[in-house]
């Protein structure tokens, strides 16, 4: 009886979410790890000095919108984030390496192409 009944809210609270009632957050709300700025590589460093004056970046998908499909970052809505490439040394392509800047100035770094992600304490 208990797992019907809670099968039952479980599909109550999301269909409210699908209804705009709930906000997506409610539902995942994903642990990520810090990292102070200092320590991160120097091209991690200097991609996020060109986010916070607004670039020229180096890339042309520098600036498009993150959709954190996977779940691995905070929920927010759609358009919220956007990645920047941090320059892999050896590498002629972009690389694993990326800052997901938030609209409230909140980073992330990740150095293996969205596994993991770590939030930038400045």
């Amino acid at each position: 009886m208990r797992t019907w009944l809670r099968s039952c809210i479980v599909a109550w609270f999301a269909l409210l979410g699908v209804l705009g009632f709930v906000p997506a957050h409610a539902f995942s709300n994903p642990a990520v790890d810090w990292v102070s700025a200092a320590e991160l590589p120097i091209e991690a460093r200097q991609t996020l000095a060109l986010i916070k004056v607004g670039g020229p970046f180096p890339y042309t998908r520098d600036g498009i919108t993150f959709g954190n499909y996977e779940k691995r970052l905070p929920m927010q809505p759609r358009g919220y984030y956007t990645e920047y490439t941090v320059k892999t040394p050896g590498r002629k392509d972009r690389g694993p390496r990326r800052i997901v800047a938030g609209e409230r100035q909140d980073y992330y770094y990740t150095d293996d192409h969205y596994q993991t992600f770590r939030r930038i304490r400045e």
